[in-house]
């Protein structure tokens, strides 16, 4: 079936429209949506005219954004048996770069994708894992053992090269010997950091508040992974485009402004494993990690009810007579609420401090000197699935070498149908071959018409047809995805400000351990929760190692 009998069916079906189909060998650009963070609303933060308040409402604990952080926040607070907390959010839907889309035929994600095999220091993870019942059994047991259905589908992972497709994202076809050599240089390199301890501590962990703080170690935050590899004699092109992929897949930075530690760091610090899986296999959802953000929020509800107050975007911050006040304008309604909080938990982004609190000078300082990556996530509605030139199996996560974007995955491989009908792929890229800000502005200015061409342009190497098979392709926009982490930012003094805890104010982004995974996103959560219980003299049992 193709585009055209496709489309038809569905409007016979009542789920869509038929746009008209030409008979020009090109065919013309499927419909779709550009979408994205709030970028209008909180662009006003930047020279907030909001209107006094109309309203003032006491709580014992705000907490400011309900990604992945501020969910982990109110998870603990409500596992702890503490409900009398307001979480607010700025979106409409909560989960942050852990949201999902989902159409006629399955969910699929806005951003992140996966998570891997918690190690034995992520035992938040674990135990939130434990209570979805996706891990299974002890949940700080060695190798625990996981629900199936949570767990990647094989093939998981191969590469587009030169016309082939291989197994892996290492390059290897036609790869000579002495660039193998290197290849096992680099991993011997990674295998003793992975075995390395000092005080009992792993030299990387994750979270990587859990690593060592050895001099030699935080001394690699002080160069790019890339200087770090050509000092090793490593200079290998496949290698280091290799790399340089690993980094802009999880930092949205490219391997010439990574930190050396936190390009060691994600290939050092995984070390999960499981009764009934490889190592390497990651846990996910055709819906990405949309089900923890998920899991977070029906916990929080059924011990505490709906404490979220979503739409409302917090424009001032100010500390007086012993509380914190937190002015929200609640853009539905087109008024101001003002918060009077015991106790604050920040897990918004942190560039928006210098914006937002009125006072805390060392910290507006500490927040201007994070950087963060501009993203763009595609999703592509397939009528079936492409022809393939190379004629492969297609796996769950399909890397194109030298492509400007950093691939797709399949949001139908974990369903392993015998017949595969219709699918989404989620194309990811980071916009990191250019400056930030430029990065931001080419998401500001660019139609989604443009950005489908591109798309659709670089995944016609692959897929000849391509075009024809998709029905709807729609463009999610994160100006400021994630935080960069450029040497000096992650064992620097502007980051620890925000990691300190504060007598009434506490930070749980991602952004407080310098990069975005969801284990540090959910540790500094938990972590900020388990501390204003300390402070407001609650009994709880820590869930942090």
């Amino acid at each position: 079936m193709d585009r055209r009998d496709f489309l038809a069916s569905l409007a016979v079906a009542g789920l869509t429209t038929l746009p008209g189909c030409g008979s020009a060998a090109k065919p013309p650009l499927p419909p779709g949506e550009l979408s994205g963070a709030s970028i209008d609303l909180g662009h006003l933060l930047r020279e907030p005219n909001f209107p006094p308040p109309s309203e003032t409402r006491r709580i014992p604990v705000a907490i400011i954004g309900a990604g992945i952080g501020g969910l982990s926040a109110g998870w603990k607070l409500a596992k702890s048996g503490f409900n009398d907390f307001l979480m607010v959010e700025l979106e409409s839907e909560v989960g942050g770069n852990s949201r999902a889309g989902r159409n006629e035929i399955c969910a699929y994600p806005l951003a992140a994708h996966y998570l891997p095999l918690p190690t034995r220091e992520a035992t938040a993870v674990r135990e939130l894992l434990s209570e979805l019942g996706v891990l299974q059994g002890d949940p700080y047991a060695e190798r625990p053992r996981y629900d199936e259905r949570y767990l990647c589908a094989m093939p998981q992972e191969r590469l587009y090269r030169n016309g082939w497709w291989q197994e892996g994202v290492l390059p290897q076809i036609g790869v000579d010997a002495a660039e193998r050599a290197q290849y096992q240089r680099f991993y011997a390199l990674m295998e003793v950091f992975k075995l390395r301890r000092d005080d009992s501590r792993r030299a990387f962990a994750l979270p990587m508040e859990f690593s060592s703080r050895a001099p030699d170690l935080l001394k690699l935050d002080t160069l790019t992974i890339r200087d770090w590899l050509l000092e090793q004699g490593l200079d290998s092109p496949h290698l280091h485009w290799y790399v340089d992929y690993a980094c802009r897949d999880d930092y949205g930075t490219g391997i010439a402004e990574t930190s050396a530690w936190a390009g060691i760091h994600y290939f050092a610090c995984r070390d999960g494993e499981a009764q009934d899986a490889a190592a390497d296999t990651v846990l996910t959802t055709p819906g990405g990690n949309a089900w923890l953000a998920e899991g977070l929020t029906q916990g929080i509800k059924s011990r505490a009810g709906d404490r979220m107050l979503a739409g409302a975007a917090a424009f001032r911050v100010s500390e007086t007579a012993g509380r914190v006040s937190v002015d929200l304008w609640l853009s539905s309604e087109k008024r101001t609420l003002r918060l009077e909080a015991d106790q604050l938990i920040w897990a918004a982004p942190l560039f928006l401090i210098p914006y937002v609190f009125a006072g805390y000078d060392a910290l507006k300082a500490a927040a201007r000197s994070f950087s963060y990556a501009p993203w763009l996530v595609a999703n592509l509605t397939l009528s079936r699935f492409p022809e393939d030139r190379a004629g492969t199996s297609m796996a769950w996560d399909n890397v194109l070498y030298g492509s400007p974007g950093l691939g797709y995955v399949v949001a139908t491989h974990q369903q392993m149908r015998m017949r595969p009908g219709a699918t989404v792929f989620t194309y990811y890229h980071a916009l990191s071959q250019m400056l930030p800000q430029q990065g931001r502005a080419l998401l500001l200015t660019t139609s989604r018409e443009s950005w489908a061409e591109q798309i659709l342009t670089e995944l016609e190497r692959p897929h000849p047809d391509i075009r024809q098979v998709t029905i709807r392709l729609d463009v999610f926009r994160n100006a400021h995805a994630m935080a960069r982490p450029v040497p000096g930012l992650i064992w620097g003094e502007a980051r620890r400000l925000f990691a300190a805890d504060g007598e009434r104010v506490r930070f749980a982004h991602a952004d407080v351990s310098g990069f975005s995974l969801f284990e540090e996103a959910q540790y500094r959560g938990v972590l900020a929760a388990e501390r204003t219980l300390r402070r407001l003299g609650k009994p709880f049992t820590s869930s942090l190692s």
